[in-house]
């Protein structure tokens, strides 16, 4: 069988090396743009591998670079073709966190901290269901049904034994207690989320409302670590309109002392389940518990 090509760690290695190319022949992105009369913000966008790269783009900056090294221009051009290829993510309509699913499909480790919501890694279908419902209330059903679909896929990548992921997920213990969809469906979900958690590849620490103000409080981040050295960490900031990816090393190493800070504060993983264990219980009610009349 052949390698699987991800389209978007392509992309993003593309982009890295014309970033490279550009930086050693000592030119400006503006200085690109005004020599092959296109825009600043295009340069920008390729080479943050945030725009696909057609193979003539390459062959342009090459060109422009004085790139002379025809086996380096080769692979550069093989990941031209690469990056336009389609991911399974793409065969879907209305996902605007494509690039997003693309890198996490590549990732060897992600670090997440979540204060709001369990993570779509580890959410169940009815509780899925719920979130969609009431993040996104403008979504039809077809869209819904859509965005559902490609969440329960996006999971599939917790059992690839070909291509373990390691996951460390700190949760505010907000996402606990909120009710989304029922507290039938928290019961079942918080026992989903109990039972990952024992996993070997995922570690689970719950950061408890008695720690107080702590480096998480401004939201949700994550951080992906790839296996290969030629892709470098991404950090990942969910927002309502516009994602946010950023791999400046400096924001990256910020972003790395902050995941730190909070899983020195929650619980440790074992604490944590049990933990979770009082909040089922507390979800199920005296109608769920065995003991009830």
């Amino acid at each position: 069988m052949g390698v699987t090509v991800n389209p978007t760690v392509s992309r993003r290695r593309l982009g890295s090396e014309l970033r490279r190319l550009r930086e050693i022949s000592g030119m400006t992105t503006q200085q690109v743009a005004t020599r092959l009369l296109i825009s600043q913000p295009k340069i920008s966008l390729l080479e943050n591998g945030r725009r696909l790269i057609k193979p003539r783009d390459v062959r342009d900056l090459c060109g422009l670079y004085g790139l002379r090294d025809q086996r380096r221009f080769d692979h550069l051009m093989q990941l031209a073709r690469e990056s336009g290829r389609q991911g399974w993510w793409n065969t879907y309509d209305d996902i605007p966190y494509g690039a997003y699913i693309g890198l996490e499909a590549e990732a060897a480790a992600i670090r997440v901290y979540e204060p709001l919501v369990i993570p779509g890694l580890l959410q169940t279908r009815a509780y899925a269901r719920a979130v969609i419902a009431g993040t996104i209330p403008h979504a039809t059903a077809e869209q819904a049904a859509t965005r559902l679909q490609v969440r329960m896929r996006r999971q599939n990548r917790l059992r690839e034994p070909g291509k373990p992921l390691r996951v460390w997920i700190v949760l505010d213990e907000s996402a606990l207690r909120r009710v989304v969809g029922s507290r039938e469906v928290m019961h079942e979900q918080l026992d989903h989320v109990t039972r990952l958690s024992a996993q070997p590849r995922v570690t689970l620490q719950v950061l408890r409302h008695d720690e107080g103000a702590h480096p998480g409080v401004s939201g949700q981040f994550s951080l992906l670590e790839f296996a290969d050295a030629a892709d470098p960490t991404v950090v990942y900031l969910e927002r309502f309109t516009s994602d946010l990816y950023l791999e400046k090393r400096s924001d990256v190493r910020r972003y790395s002392d902050m995941y730190a800070h909070l899983q020195a504060r929650a619980l440790s993983p074992d604490r944590s389940r049990s933990f979770i264990e009082e909040v089922i219980e507390e979800h199920a009610g005296p109608e769920f518990r065995p003991d009830a009349r």
